[in-house]
């Protein structure tokens, strides 16, 4: 089976999204749980976003002009 580069990429980004998936977390029964279940989700993005380090020159300056 011969695939192109693309076909390669394509399947191994796939592969990757799916095995990233979390699975499904019970839903919150009212707007107190909803709110802490949002919480615990931002906690457990930042933890590991704080695994990767990031130069100050990663990020550009960004100015929003209205």
């Amino acid at each position: 089976m011969k695939l192109t580069r693309r076909e390669v990429a394509s399947a191994l980004v796939t592969s990757a999204g799916l095995s990233a998936q979390s699975p499904n977390a019970p839903l919150p029964r009212n707007s107190d749980e909803e709110l802490q279940a949002a919480r615990n989700s931002v906690r457990q993005n930042l933890e590991q976003l704080a695994k990767f380090p990031l130069q100050m020159s990663t990020e550009p300056a960004v100015h929003f002009k209205a």
